[in-house]
């Protein structure tokens, strides 16, 4: 599988402003800036790369914990996850999931055992930690 998202930036780096389109549609030509980055507390403005990341991991976390509790004969009805990404001197210092689950038949100990799996072997969570590789061309 392969998936593609444009990411398209015109202006220099405070000024400058891009919109970031998905293959799928879910997103087109969604608004980011240094203002919807760094000025934007309520995030009405547009997204940023940070939440793009904190979405990605939270959607990914749930996904891979529903097949984690099936492979243990269980079935969820919900998966609420929070992701809450710290950013701090030009780094993500930390990502925080903040789970409230609905998981008929479970105990808490195996709950958390298989939430920890699941956080632990997301494909997100592999990637967050995984070599960057460039291609950059001039046109």
């Amino acid at each position: 599988m392969k998936r593609e998202v444009i990411a398209i930036w015109k202006g220099d780096g405070a000024d400058g402003n891009g919109v970031l389109s998905a293959q799928s549609g879910a997103f087109n030509k969604m608004p980011y800036s240094f203002k919807t980055r760094f000025e934007n507390d309520s995030g009405k403005l547009g997204t940023n790369p940070e939440e793009l990341i904190a979405g990605a991991l939270s959607g990914c976390f749930n996904m891979k914990l529903a097949f984690v509790l099936n492979e243990s004969n269980f079935n969820p009805d919900e998966l609420n996850t929070v992701a809450i990404l710290t950013f701090e001197d030009g780094k993500i210092i930390s990502i925080d999931l903040n789970l409230k689950a609905k998981v008929a038949g479970i105990d808490k100990e195996k709950f958390d055992l298989l939430a920890i799996e699941a956080k632990n072997n997301c494909p997100i969570s592999g990637a967050l930690k995984c070599e960057i590789n460039l291609n950059a061309s001039l046109v």
